[in-house]
């Protein structure tokens, strides 16, 4: 599903008018029909006999909220509108349709400034809903005055907010409120779901999504060329490809895992398992030798290979020839979970990367040893995906871990353009970037994920999809949205804390399963829902 900038969407507003000749005044219409249709379905229980207010700027925002005013003043509902503005301020398509609610007798109470909203704040208490047409998508500044005041009248109301296209404060490239935000149950966005739609805290603050299709040309959409994805259900289901009849194990991919350490032995363990469990035909486990006996029996698929240590229990760079033996012939690598972060252990992988031809994904100890060696990025000739929390991504790049969460997104795209490499940003909504500009955007997963092995069974997964032959971009982004559709399922039987990343691990194919009984028009997991949903006004 396409994501749209708040840029990329005036864009396409604009050529739409201009070069394709549909008039603004249609596309408002459009999306105000859109957005009542939805509204009406959201609150049909409570819509009886309550008062509904509609605090609207003087902007095209509003004007959604005027031809919304309309509507459901026709459908013979008590509708107020509180104007943030001096009537006489609103111009062009907004006006139009403001001047449309006078001869129906829709109330139009105008409150230019602070005064006037705090003589109107008994009469706006009596409204029993609210729709939030005050500020639109191109906000770049803080909620300043009385505006501000405004929203935060909203948030303490106690009752439904309704935004309309976007919650009023929250940033549509970053889903970060700008100074404050109206905090929505349910929003109505326009044309396309926006980035901040679809980030923390954005997706919480915008509530139930819905997109309305407001008549944008595709040929317009494909000029602007949108370059973010949501990866839903849809479009995971859509990177899976069958296997064949006679398929078997020498041909669905050999996966090799670089992991553990003294101690660490369950991460190598997870991110083997986890690699079986997303479909490679075989997995061996490189462990440093004085940990395969632990490591034996954490596993059963996999093979152990286990090659030369410190006397500390992690790997020596001895373990190169043997190392670089195993890996002849795997379609992917994965190293870093449990690896530890010694000096032979960072001679040992630096070395081993500039010796690979096959994708590599580097998590954990491999990321904080290549911190300061991101320059060797774009120099090496195999496909890199990196794996950082935001903690490591702070190593990575250098900023504090608050900058990378403000704009994950553009953090990720810089990233992965500059050095070449498949970013992928794990957190809420995890990014995966590509290296042409390209971001992915993840619907699935929850808070219960946050426990440790989490991450390894990710790198697993990843890496298993890799060894079947997956693309290394639609690998990192489907692994991430297997690894949080797992989670989603365990979240729905065990609640939301206290499952582990091995119930995890073992739920992978349950969502596998789901996503090819997708891809053959049969139903998913009734348990599992999609992030958006679409209302058609054509």
């Amino acid at each position: 599903m396409i994501i749209v900038t708040a840029d990329q969407m005036q864009k396409m507003d604009k050529t739409t008018i201009d070069a394709f000749g549909l008039p603004g005044l249609i596309l408002m219409e459009n999306a105000a029909r859109g957005a009542v249709d939805f509204f009406t379905e959201r609150y049909e229980a409570i819509l009886p006999g309550e008062k509904i207010g509609i605090i609207a700027g003087r902007g095209n925002n509003g004007g959604d909220g005027f031809v919304m005013a309309r509507y459901l003043s026709q459908k013979g509902l008590e509708v107020v509108v509180y104007l943030l503005s001096k009537k006489a301020k609103v111009t062009g398509d907004a006006k139009a349709n403001l001047d449309l609610l006078g001869p129906i007798n829709v109330p139009i109470i105008e409150i230019p400034d602070q005064s006037a909203l705090n003589k109107n704040l008994d009469s706006m208490k009596t409204c029993g809903i609210w729709i939030d047409a005050i500020l639109g998508t191109g906000l770049n500044s803080n909620v300043r005055g009385f505006f501000k005041t405004a929203i935060e009248f909203l948030n303490q109301s106690g009752k439904p907010i309704f935004a309309v296209d976007m919650p009023s404060g929250l940033n549509s490239d970053t889903g970060k409120p700008m100074g404050m935000c109206v905090k929505a149950d349910a929003s109505a966005t326009f044309g396309f779901a926006k980035t901040g739609h679809a980030v923390y805290p954005g997706r919480e603050l915008s509530g139930e999504t819905r997109i309305v299709d407001i008549g944008i040309p595709g040929h317009v959409v494909e000029a602007v060329a949108p370059f973010q994805e949501l990866v839903d259900w849809d479009f995971a289901a859509g990177l899976l490809e069958e296997r064949q009849a006679q398929a078997h194990k020498g041909t669905t991919g050999h996966a090799l895992i670089i992991a553990g350490s003294t101690g660490k032995t369950g991460a190598a363990a997870l991110t083997a398992n986890s690699a079986v469990r997303a479909g490679a035909g075989l997995v061996t486990l490189a462990v440093p030798e004085s940990t395969n006996q632990a490591v034996e029996a954490l596993v059963v698929e996999p093979m152990t290979a286990p090659v030369p240590c410190s006397l500390e229990g992690s790997f020596s760079f001895d373990a190169f020839s043997e190392i670089s033996a195993l890996a002849r012939g795997k379609k992917a690598i994965a190293a870093g979970p449990g690896m530890g972060t010694s000096y032979d252990v960072r001679k040992l992988l630096i070395r081993l990367l500039w010796e690979c031809t096959v994708p590599v994904v580097i998590d954990a100890d491999g990321l904080n040893i290549l911190a300061n060696d991101t320059h060797i990025f774009s120099q090496l000739k195999n496909p890199l995906i990196l794996t950082p929390h935001p903690g490591e991504m702070a190593k990575l790049t250098g900023l504090s871990t608050q900058q990378i969460q403000d704009d994950r997104v553009k953090v990720a795209r810089e990233f992965a353009i500059k050095h070449g490499v498949i970013l992928l940003l794990k957190g809420a909504a995890t990014i995966t970037a590509a290296p042409d500009g390209m971001v992915l955007i993840n619907s699935t997963g929850n808070s219960g994920m946050a426990s440790g092995g989490m991450g390894d069974a990710l790198t697993g997964i990843i890496t298993g999809l890799l060894a079947q032959g997956l693309a290394p971009t639609d690998a990192a982004a489907l692994g991430a949205f297997i690894h949080g559709a797992a989670a989603d399922i365990l979240y729905s039987d065990y609640g939301p804390v206290g499952y582990s990343a091995s119930d995890l691990s073992n739920c992978i194919p349950t969502v596998v399963k789901s996503l090819f009984e997708l891809k053959s028009n049969h139903q998913i997991h009734s348990l599992l829902k999609p992030l958006f949903r679409h209302t058609n006004t054509q």
